[in-house]
């Protein structure tokens, strides 16, 4: 079953809905923002009960 998370854009502070799958093992991507277009990097991590808490980092954070 998919699950929606609201995250802000590192880059316009918008808030964004992402739809994440809790099957996928996969804890990093990107993928631009709906508002300002531009990259955001995500981090995933799922929790012992099974929830999902989702990062967003600006492109500049991401490879420090």
């Amino acid at each position: 079953m998919l699950q929606t998370e609201t995250v802000q854009c590192p880059y316009c502070w918008s808030e964004i809905e992402i739809v994440l799958d809790p099957s996928d093992e996969s804890s990093e991507f990107v993928e631009d923002c709906f508002v300002c277009c531009r990259p955001i990097h995500f981090h995933k991590i799922m929790n012992f009960d099974g929830s999902i808490e989702l990062q967003a980092i600006h492109e500049d954070e991401a490879y420090d």
